[in-house]
């Protein structure tokens, strides 16, 4: 327990926290509008303003999160044309975002000792002004999804539906995009680019196995990814492993062990009946 007198290990409590609960919300829209692909995409292509960041000499998570929304728009607007396939303009941009953040630095002058948690994540080196942009990005997100929560969930099922129903559907979409961008650069200190997308998707298919309410799986899956990352902190901890990592292990092992449970509890009810 001593641990807990640390204020790295404060912080990283409090992070993970703040991420569950942001991640809990986008997340949900996420799965259920099936945008992983597109999320991974975004993820990479903030690669190129953690670079540009870099090699201009302003703050990184500021230039990714610019770089990040423009890639989002970008991939919303050129699948919308119709003339280029959805999966072609996620290759275009995760691909250019990563060319770019690898040119600018190598072009840039001296060592970025930060880049590996950017990369792989890590947790345990979040200082204060990581903490006030996951609140202040999961104060955004829940503020947008109290107010419009029903806008919101008719896009997510029914895109289609909500436009002949007078929804302003491409502004609800191109700012739920924007948010996602926001909430993927802000996590990226907690597990890195390589794992930032399984934050949003995991912990929402575990909620998903026992409840299909929107509600219910956010709220949830916000339990479920704090359980997580606590556990995985924990391991962390003790085997002396990178945190980002550790935290998707646990997640992916505790949906399989869910999973299991629930269908062996289906064939016992089964053979019952």
């Amino acid at each position: 327990m001593e641990i807990l007198e640390y204020s790295f290990f404060q912080n990283a409590l409090l992070g993970s926290l703040l991420a569950s609960i942001l991640c809990g919300m986008v997340g949900t829209y996420i799965v259920a509008r099936r945008l992983v692909f597109i999320s991974g995409g975004i993820t990479h292509a903030s690669f190129g303003g953690i670079g540009l960041g870099v090699y201009l000499g302003v703050n990184p998570v500021l230039t990714a999160m610019a770089f990040a929304v423009a890639s989002a728009f970008g991939v919303e607007w050129m699948s919308r044309r119709g003339d280029v396939r959805e999966d072609s303009a996620i290759a275009m941009f995760w691909t250019l975002g990563m060319s770019v953040g690898i040119i600018c630095c190598f072009l840039s002058p001296g060592f970025m000792p930060d880049m590996p948690s950017f990369l792989f994540g890590n947790i345990l080196t979040i200082g204060m002004p990581d903490l006030w942009l996951l609140a202040a990005v999961a104060l955004v997100a829940g503020l947008v999804f109290v107010f419009f929560y029903r806008q919101i969930l008719s896009v997510s099922f029914d895109s289609t539906f909500a436009r002949s129903q007078g929804l302003p559907v491409s502004i609800i979409e191109y700012g739920m995009m924007a948010l996602i961008a926001l909430t993927i650069v802000s996590t990226l200190r907690l597990v890195g680019i390589v794992l930032a997308i399984s934050l949003l998707t995991i912990p929402q298919m575990t909620a998903n196995l026992f409840t299909f309410s929107m509600k219910r799986i956010i709220l949830a899956s916000m339990a479920i990814g704090w359980i997580d990352c606590l556990v995985g902190l924990a391991i962390s901890y003790h085997w002396n492993v990178p945190s980002g990592a550790s935290i998707i292990f646990v997640s992916i092992l505790f949906y399989v062990l869910l999973k299991t449970i629930k269908w062996v509890a289906g064939k016992l009810l089964y053979k019952g009946c």
